[in-house]
């Protein structure tokens, strides 16, 4: 009997023989789709869960769970590929992105594009399994993910777009859960929304100084030496709406102690980005995978 590492070192070797372009390519598929860097996954992940928990008033349906969390992950990926498929050419000319796969030529505009659609079309395959809601709803998420790379071509909010784009799975977890969408759920939808236009716009601030000299436009831009004030505020009205929320949906004590612990956050993020250094921008951005932990424990405590 073959040992499992033995088993599974023939298994990647027929692979590799079978599909040898692919295989040539597959970590640069990886760095395409940030598979090495889950944080957006996280992001996008805390406040759908955490929608699906409030709209089940408890654990959910574990079929509907198990799709969300896919779905998060493979949407999250569509939207990276899609991403580097429009900035092909900018990416290039910043310090930051200038290794991504298409910057470096490790894969072609095709790669991405046809990464795109696989990814898409396993979320879609994954809606299915929902209800006639949820599958209409899928069609705005494909529509926003795909239109939010081009948006910072046209507009200085592209970090609008990216909030509806990162909001849209609140809306589906409860029309997965009930089959419907209390106007409530839209209140935690506006909140998400400004929690993501204020921590990309923390990401922008990396590449402020970038995105000027080659005509990329962003929110860090747009709110210039207002960028702190305008991200505090933006964060302030967050909790406000979470809070707001909370209310409309009855939800106990510790959901309320987890707000104030992620407005301690909030403000450790801007003693980070006092000095607008990009090494510190970006830990600030990071910082934001714990306000979205700490408020789902909030939530899943309410339930308890």
């Amino acid at each position: 009997m073959s040992k499992p590492g033995t088993l599974w070192s023939d298994l990647e070797k027929k692979f590799r023989a079978r599909f040898p372009e692919f295989s040539a390519k597959l970590p640069a598929f990886i760095e395409l789709t940030r598979f090495d860097r889950p944080i957006g996954i996280f992001l996008l992940l805390w406040p759908t869960i955490g929608a699906l928990w409030i709209a089940a008033e408890g654990f959910p349906d574990f079929d509907l769970f198990l799709i969300f969390v896919l779905g998060t992950t493979v949407m999250r990926a569509a939207g990276c590929a899609v991403n580097d498929f429009a900035d092909y050419k900018i990416d290039g000319h910043v310090s930051r992105t200038e290794k991504r796969p298409l910057a470096r030529g490790a894969l072609t505009r095709r790669d991405a594009f046809v990464c795109f659609l696989f990814f898409s079309t396993l979320g879609f395959v994954l809606v299915l399994f929902t209800n006639t809601l949820t599958i209409q709803l899928a069609f705005g998420a494909i529509v926003v993910v795909a239109a939010y790379p081009f948006m910072k071509r046209f507009t200085n909010l592209p970090q609008v777009v990216l909030g509806v784009a990162f909001s849209w799975g609140i809306l589906m977890a409860f029309s997965a859960q009930t089959e419907s969408i209390p106007s409530a759920a839209f209140l935690l939808f506006v909140a998400n929304a400004l929690w993501t236009v204020a921590y990309d716009t923390e990401y922008a601030m990396v590449d402020r100084e970038f995105d000027k000299e080659i005509g990329v436009k962003s929110t860090a831009i747009l709110f210039g030496e207002a960028d702190k004030l305008m991200i505090g505020s933006l964060q302030a009205m967050f909790i406000i709406a979470m809070w707001l929320a909370g209310n409309r949906f009855e939800l106990a004590t510790p959901y309320y102690i987890s707000l104030v612990v992620a407005s301690g956050l909030l403000a450790y993020q801007q003693f980070l980005i006092k000095d607008r250094t990009p090494g510190f921008c970006f830990r600030a951005f990071l910082n934001n995978n714990w306000v979205g932990a700490v408020i789902f424990i909030g939530i899943f405590l309410s339930y308890l």
